[in-house]
């Protein structure tokens, strides 16, 4: 017979222990430990948990790496985002604000792939049927043979899923699925990271992509314990600019790049791509730059953004300066006007910095170093950079311009965008007529500015 022994487990953070507490030792929550019984093993041996065979050892060369089986999802854009498409055993969980798009895009790619690919399983518990299905009519995608599901418990998910043996399930969002096993508080650490392992163990075993909503935090995190994004094989965030554009960038991928954006814009008919995204982020007018803006040739994933940086610097308020940037990380543009005030005789000690990337997309690229300093200069001098310039590199503390990775693709994407010439180190190689070589930050300063 079964041997049962009971445990006690916090709600709050998964803590388990031998008796009641009133304090749980772990995370100082109060009267958060609920009992639980658990059956001792009395499996056969060669059994596993869930009932099926225990897994063996096998050899690396005999397995299938199962190369070119991923699932297009119809949009290109969240394509390159998953690298290349969704990966069969594979889980996904794509986070962002209220408002900014997750269930519109989830909709539209999980009907894509119904069309196509066999069984397709949406599981909302936060919105009713026909608030689905309305939404559905607005994107046109209604008539694709899609199953729907409205359900918050886990058993009735995982039983569904069981039964319909879907390509690819959508968890409309993991926050408000409830496991039974695991509270009775839905959101909860435990209630998340239970119902993330119970859906990434069900992808697995039965092959299948599961994708999972989740909630973000007011600092743009995503809700819920760190560990869940260690259980997933790839974390999306989908970030927006504060108007119709939308940047889709994934953080972590077992099955690809990670730093892959997808652009899209929102639309009345949903999220529509955005393939050729040179003309979004930068000025038409190439005849003239106003003072505090260069564009850069921004490497971001596997293609390469023509972005324009915005500076602005005033006297400050009080007596001490801020520098204000939410699309480059503040420590970056810091550091890199200390570089300036260093090497380039500059003192932005008593004004105020204000950062930004036209279209809003937040840049990590390190080449973005030379054309935000040249910015700031830019800006600080009343200065405008030459016509049809931009410029690219990466600024060491010792006002040196390093070189850059992928530089023949950013060259190439210049002209293509009608810049005439390039600012950047040397290359290893005789550089093109359009590369204005710069091996340090006054350089850099000389042969791009003119003074009238």
């Amino acid at each position: 017979m079964p041997r049962r022994t009971s445990f006690h487990i916090c709600t709050a953070c998964g803590h388990r222990e031998t008796k009641w507490l009133g304090q749980c030792p772990a995370c100082g929550e109060w009267n958060t430990l609920e009992e639980r019984q658990e059956t001792g093993s009395a499996a056969a041996p060669g059994r596993s948990g869930r009932g099926g065979v225990a897994p063996r050892s096998r050899v690396l060369q005999e397995i299938d790496p199962e190369q070119g089986t991923r699932i297009r999802t119809g949009m290109g854009e969240l394509d390159r985002a998953l690298g290349g498409g969704l990966m069969p055993g594979s889980t996904v969980l794509i986070g962002g604000e209220p408002g900014i798009g997750k269930s519109t895009l989830m909709l539209q790619a999980a009907a894509a792939v119904a069309g196509e690919n066999g069984p397709v399983l949406y599981v909302s518990g936060e919105e009713s049927a026909p608030q689905i299905r309305q939404r559905a009519d607005r994107l046109g995608c209604s008539n694709q043979p899609l199953h729907l599901l409205c359900s918050a418990n886990l058993t009735t998910v995982l039983t569904e899923m069981q039964r319909l043996r879907p390509r690819l399930v959508v968890v409309d969002s993991i926050q408000t699925i409830i496991a039974p096993d695991a509270g009775s508080v839905p959101g909860t650490v435990n209630q998340i990271k239970y119902v993330t392992h119970e859906l990434a163990e069900w992808s697995r075993e039965n092959r299948s992509t599961v994708i999972t909503v989740a909630h973000v935090t007011k600092e743009g995190q995503i809700a819920g314990p760190r560990v869940v994004e260690h259980m997933v094989d790839a974390v999306l965030l989908f970030e927006h600019s504060g108007g119709d554009l939308r940047f889709l960038r994934a953080l972590k991928n077992r099955f690809g790049a990670i730093e892959e954006v997808g652009i899209f814009t929102m639309e009345a008919r949903g999220l529509m791509e955005v393939t050729d995204p040179g003309g979004v982020f930068l000025r038409q007018d190439r005849s003239s730059t106003p003072a505090g803006v260069v564009a850069a040739p921004c490497y971001e994933g596997s293609r390469v953004l023509l972005v324009e940086i915005q500076a602005l610097t005033v006297p400050a308020k009080g007596s001490i300066s801020r520098t204000f940037s939410d699309r480059i990380d503040n420590r970056r543009v810091s550091r890199v006007a200390a570089v300036l005030e260093k090497h380039g005789g500059l003192r932005f000690a008593d004004h105020d910095i204000y950062v930004n990337v036209a279209g809003g997309i937040r840049i990590q690229d390190v080449a973005i170093d030379l054309p935000l300093a040249l910015a700031l200069y830019s800006a600080r001098e009343g200065i405008p950079l030459a016509a049809a310039t931009l410029a690219t590199g990466e600024l060491t503390l010792a006002g040196e311009i390093r070189p850059v990775s992928h530089r023949t693709q950013r060259h190439r994407a210049a002209l293509e965008m009608g810049f005439d010439k390039i600012i950047g180190p040397a290359g290893t190689q005789q550089d093109p007529p359009e590369w204005i070589t710069a091996r340090s930050i006054p350089e850099a300063i000389q042969r791009g500015f003119r003074r009238s």
